[in-house]
C-alpha cells in the first residue's frame, strides 16, 4: 500500500509540473468576448509597423508594449508561431503578427492601447 501511495504522489508532482507548461505550449492567449487576452485576462495587441514576422518594437517601445514572450521549447500549432526578437529571445505571434500587452492596461478587460497612434490594435476574433 505504501508503494501505491508513493507512486500516486510521484504522478501528482509530475502532473503539477507538466500541465502548466503544456497549457501555454500551443496557445499562449485565448479569445474572450470577441478579443484576444493572455492567460491573465489582459488584452493582446498587434503593431502595424511589424512586418514579415519581425518585431520592430524594441527598447523603450517594449517597455510600454511588453512582448508576449514564448518559453524555450514552445511548440506552436495552427495560426500560432514564434519569432526571434532582436535580443535573440522568442516572442509569440498569431497569424504571423507579433503579440504584445500594454503597460497602461491595469486590469483584465482594459483596452487603453486600442488604436493608439493608429498603429496599435486589439486582436479581435475573425468571424
Amino acid at each position: 500500500m505504501k508503494h501505491i501511495a508513493q507512486s500516486w504522489k510521484a504522478l501528482l508532482v509530475t502532473a503539477a509540473l507538466t500541465l502548466p507548461a503544456m497549457a501555454f505550449a500551443a496557445e499562449p492567449a485565448m479569445m474572450k468576448d470577441g478579443m484576444m487576452v493572455d492567460h491573465k485576462g489582459m488584452t493582446v495587441y498587434t503593431y502595424d509597423k511589424d512586418s514579415g514576422g519581425k518585431s520592430t518594437c524594441n527598447g523603450e517601445c517594449a517597455e510600454y508594449w511588453p512582448p508576449m514572450m514564448a518559453p524555450a521549447g514552445a511548440k506552436p500549432e495552427g495560426k500560432w508561431s514564434t519569432i526571434k526578437r532582436d535580443d535573440g529571445k522568442m516572442q509569440w505571434a498569431y497569424d504571423g503578427k507579433p503579440l504584445y500587452t500594454f503597460m497602461k492596461d491595469k486590469k483584465p478587460g482594459d483596452m487603453a492601447g486600442d488604436n493608439m497612434k493608429d498603429v496599435w490594435h486589439v486582436v479581435h476574433e475573425h468571424k
